[in-house]
């Protein structure tokens, strides 16, 4: 049975169902769930949700608590509130909280959302095409669903994101930043409010996109200089149409702006510099350049996710160095899927991060550098106190004719 209850009543036990409110307040990314956490039900009562929808087929109903009813007053009266008894006690001690999974583990999850975005930022794309409003609420499900995948293990959506069509490029390009804009939320400590603010503003910010030729966004050779002129305009466009479309919140409007500014002040379309771009157009900017170099375009291949790093880093004033350092962090050193060199010589592929360094991933080591020769694949944790091995430099698949680097890593082909 569904109960709208007020948040005052809720209590550890219950089955949150939905949070009553703007999906801007909510304070957590998760929809429906069992209320178990003290820390969540501190976090909910906090918010400036006031009323939650229980399922007391799942969970505890208000009836089931020790109550206190407020003597009723008369017929004319509001009707009387129940409180809450602050005497109750519940056993939290074998409540835990999700433990992260393994990038192997989260891939299988991560391919479904994957392609359920791709689908509905098709669709958007093509509402906006046609004028038509956007829906937050189903904007932020895509950001919901992917932040989830995001929590369970940082790595796994965004590296599977990077193997997208060369064809799909606008659309997976916009699910990829989404998940890149989360995890560097987060690593730079943002609340949940701002956090999901990032991951809309990275789903939508370039909208824009949707106003321009497809001939010209899928163009195989380089851009004329008028096609480039067009191609520019994105950010603009892309603010209005959000505009149109009742998109109001602050963030993804400055986002879908400045993504392209540059702190040196020469990037556009208005030539911001360090000082007049806000935190989260920073954020944009790394996000959306990162898998913009890694991915197949239709006019190049993409770089080495460790090369590309490499290669960011050496481009000055373009991004915000504090950012930048924090965007490193949260894809690792040594992102999934980059090539590496080992000490012994051997090649292999990172498959996951260490909890314990970002200089000892998880590799599949595949390769001898000596005999120029495959070898039978071997998964090294290099955090592992007894493995004597170490990273020594990232390596280029195509320098030693690897072409099916991505196909070690990954169980899935490109889509």
């Amino acid at each position: 049975m569904l109960k709208v209850v007020s948040t005052k009543q809720v209590r550890l036990g219950m089955f949150i169902q939905e949070l009553k409110g703007a999906w801007i307040d909510h304070p957590f990314w998760k929809k429906a769930f069992k209320l178990e956490d003290p820390a969540d039900l501190k976090k909910l009562q906090a918010s400036v949700i006031k009323e939650v929808l229980i399922d007391t087929s799942k969970g505890l109903d208000v009836a089931e608590l020790e109550v206190t009813l407020v003597t009723a007053k008369p017929a004319t009266a509001p009707a009387p509130v129940i409180e809450i008894s602050s005497e109750l006690k519940v056993d939290v001690t074998s409540q835990k909280k999700a433990v992260p999974v393994s990038a192997a583990e989260e891939q299988a999850h991560a391919k479904q959302v994957i392609n359920g975005s791709k689908k509905a930022v098709a669709s958007m794309f093509d509402d906006v095409r046609m004028g038509k409003a956007i829906n937050a609420e189903s904007a932020m499900q895509l950001v919901d669903d992917i932040a989830a995948s995001v929590e369970r293990n940082l790595g796994a959506l965004i590296s599977l994101v990077r193997l997208k069509n060369k064809d799909e490029y606008t659309y997976m390009h916009s699910v990829a930043v989404c998940a890149l804009m989360v995890a560097l939320a987060k690593e730079l400590g943002l609340s949940e409010t701002e956090t999901k603010q990032a991951g809309l503003a990275g789903l939508l910010h370039d909208i824009g996109k949707a106003g321009i030729p497809l001939d010209v966004l899928n163009k195989p050779g380089a851009l004329t200089e008028d096609e480039f002129t067009l191609v520019k305009q994105h950010p603009e466009r892309g603010h209005a149409m959000l505009l149109q479309a009742n998109i109001v919140d602050e963030v993804a409007l400055d986002v879908c702006l400045h993504h392209h500014e540059k702190v040196n002040g020469k990037g556009y379309p208005k030539q911001l510099k360090a000082t007049e771009i806000s935190i989260f157009a920073k954020m944009g900017a790394v996000c959306d350049v990162y898998d913009a170099i890694t991915s197949n375009r239709p006019y190049k291949e993409g770089w080495e996710p460790g090369v590309s790093l490499q290669r960011m880093a050496q481009w000055n004033d373009h991004f915000d160095e504090l950012v930048f350092k924090a965007f490193v962090k949260s894809v690792g050193i040594y992102p999934i899927g980059s090539m590496v060199k080992l000490k012994s010589g051997r090649l292999a592929v990172v498959i996951d991060q260490s909890p314990k360094s970002l200089l000892t991933p998880i590799i599949k080591v595949f390769f001898s550098t000596k005999s120029k020769m495959r070898i039978p694949i071997e998964v090294v944790d290099l955090s592992k106190p007894h493995v004597q091995d170490a990273i020594v430099g990232h390596e280029n698949p195509q320098v030693w004719g690897i072409q099916d680097i991505h196909e070690i890593w990954s169980q899935y082909e490109i889509w």
